[in-house]
């Protein structure tokens, strides 16, 4: 239970900085709180993954609510995954603000682009697939999945059916510019990746279905989910 890996944690154990890694003091006791099976929670997983770091994790069982219970509300009264508690006392919450700390802590590999005109690409491919893929995706599902009944209220079916198409016809958008490049941003994997991925895959719990003839984003998806930081 959640109160319990709270007593366990108490201060969180220290891990090492990555070598050569800009590192703070204060990375050795981050402490991590991760749903496994939620989207966003992912995003940093896999993002960590990329990054070779493994801060400590408390798991927060959405199915349960626990994210409601008193011990995570004090971590954050919003009551959502992911969130990351640093040894101040300060608590940082939204996946991608967690993604910007530790790209700071470790440049390499960038996952945020190089210089300052790959920075500004890649927030704008980033922000494109979050509002207009990761999004729909997300309302279609909570919108209509039973599992969601308790979390999103109320449910509006016809916003999750709304939103279905517009999943589709992004995925066909990236379709068309991934026929010139191999990952979303440019020639390098990047945050707009990880969105883009753990959008299209849990798409299939939205019941969303992308169309075969789609071959570039087939192609890219492929590419994405066969690197070992897919499985975080």
């Amino acid at each position: 239970m959640l109160k319990d890996d709270l007593t366990q944690w108490g201060k969180s154990p220290a891990f090492p900085a990555e070598s050569g890694d800009c590192g703070s003091p204060r990375e050795d006791f981050l402490k991590l709180y991760d749903s496994p099976f939620a989207p966003n929670p992912r995003r940093v997983r896999i993002f960590l993954a990329e990054k070779g770091v493994s801060p400590p994790v408390v798991s927060v069982d959405l199915g349960k609510l626990e994210q409601r219970s008193a011990a995570f509300s004090a971590v954050n009264p919003l009551q959502r995954t992911p969130a990351l508690e640093l040894d101040s006392g300060e608590i940082l919450t939204e996946s991608v603000a967690i993604c910007r700390y530790f790209e700071e802590l470790h440049p390499e590999p960038p996952l945020f682009g190089r210089d300052a005109l790959e920075r500004a690409r890649v927030e704008m491919w980033q922000r494109r697939v979050e509002l207009e893929f990761f999004a729909a995706v997300a309302f279609a599902f909570r919108h209509s999945h039973p599992a969601m009944k308790e979390m999103e209220q109320p449910q509006i079916a016809a916003w999750a059916q709304a939103n279905k198409p517009r999943a589709q016809k992004f995925a066909r958008f990236l379709d068309a510019e991934l026929a010139h490049r191999p990952f979303i941003a440019g020639d390098g994997f990047t945050i707009a990746d990880i969105t883009a991925l753990v959008a299209a895959d849990f798409a299939k719990a939205a019941r969303i279905v992308f169309p075969e003839e789609l071959r570039h984003f087939a192609r890219w998806r492929a590419r994405v989910a066969s690197r070992p930081s897919a499985s975080a």
